[in-house]
């Protein structure tokens, strides 16, 4: 057993996200082990649109959170939900207007940076596809 310390939190890229996000790096990846980010997003931040070439789990530790796939509704996520995107799905997920969020991004990739090449940024989030009603 080996006990990592903790890095200090970091500021999310403002390319990557509206409003200001931190994250926890818990898992930085390796070759045998996926990447985990505790990620704190304050009411109405998100993330820009994105897509992972291994997927990506993201579990709701706290708050409430709005997410979508290209082409799809805004959904509600709470506590305790755990949503799946599968490789080269184009997504975004963050807090409600409303609600300060905090959920673990999981996904593989080797450790280079906070995302790593397995993940494709693509423009940011527009208030129209954030304000969408949720399914």
């Amino acid at each position: 057993m080996q006990i990592l310390p903790k890095p200090p939190s970091v500021r999310g890229p403002a390319e990557w996200f509206i409003g200001v996000v931190h994250f926890d790096v818990i898992a930085p990846g390796t070759e045998s082990r996926g990447k985990v980010n505790a990620v704190h997003f304050p009411p109405g931040a998100r993330t820009a649109w994105h897509r992972h070439a291994h997927g990506q789990t993201l579990h709701v530790t706290e708050g409430v959170s709005l997410t979508q796939s290209r082409g799809g509704d805004v959904a509600v996520i709470r506590p305790g939900d755990t949503v799946w995107c599968p490789p080269g799905e184009w997504h975004w997920h963050g807090a409600a207007p409303a609600h300060f969020m905090t959920h673990l991004a999981i996904w593989d990739g080797l450790a280079e940076g906070l995302d790593g090449p397995e993940t494709e940024w693509g423009e940011l989030v527009s208030d129209e596809d954030y304000g969408q009603q949720p399914a």
